[in-house]
């Protein structure tokens, strides 16, 4: 059991292998006619990660957007390691430029390495606060992406070496990381450039991912 364990910790600490989705978006230029973000980034997050994001925008009083997302990490094999994300980002409080948001998202992983393949879901939740003006936004973010519940299908390489190992779902929480860092971004008609970076904290407080901090520049399209 002792050895699931250790596994579980090291795998779900390894197993994020795509970025940590953020709030990118200038909500002072956000206009109601803007029904549709597209959006692609590549970054540091655990390894070097690329990724695309759709955006569908609300008629609300509040400004809400749905947000569908999916990364990948580079690799020989693309496929074996993804992150998708779905959920919503909402404007919860304006005065005048500052502006302050939130979100909320489900989160599915895939992981695979020589000892086992893991399946994961799980929870992305974060703030962010800043200043944001016609041309420019500049803003604080911190947030907590916790995996729920794992599945394991152990290879035959582990199970070889530990014979008493049994497959499927581990829970309760497997694993967890902290997150905050600043943001910046250049708003051009309906289009933003934006470079995001910060640090990562396992929720412990006491330990840190093998890539302790994270880095991304990614740019959004907005369309009727």
């Amino acid at each position: 059991m002792q050895r699931n364990i250790i596994l579980i910790a090291f795998a779900v600490t390894l197993m994020q292998p795509a970025k940590l989705l953020s709030q990118e978006i200038n909500w002072f230029k956000l206009q109601k006619d803007q029904k549709h973000l597209i959006n692609v980034n590549a970054g540091l997050d655990y390894g070097i990660s690329f990724g695309a994001r759709y955006g569908y925008h609300l008629r609300s009083t509040i400004p809400i957007l749905l947000i569908a997302d999916f990364s990948i990490p580079s690799g020989e094999n693309l496929v074996d390691d993804f992150k998708t994300s779905v959920g919503g980002y909402i404007n919860l409080y304006q005065a005048d430029h500052f502006q302050f948001s939130a979100k909320i998202l489900g989160v599915f992983r895939r992981f695979e390495n020589s000892y086992a393949r893991l399946l994961n879901f799980g929870s992305d939740m974060g703030v962010a606060a800043g200043y944001y003006k016609r041309k420019w936004f500049v803003a604080g973010e911190a947030g907590f992406d916790k995996a729920i519940v794992t599945h394991f299908k152990h290879s035959a390489i582990y199970k070889q070496n530990f014979p008493s190992v049994q497959d499927g779902w581990y829970e309760p929480a497997t694993g967890g990381n902290f997150y905050y860092g600043l943001q910046a971004g250049l708003t051009l008609k309906r289009n933003d450039i934006y470079l995001k970076a910060g640090k990562i904290l396992t929720q412990d407080f006491s330990t840190t991912p093998l890539v302790p901090f994270h880095l991304q520049v990614g740019y959004n399209i907005w369309l009727n």
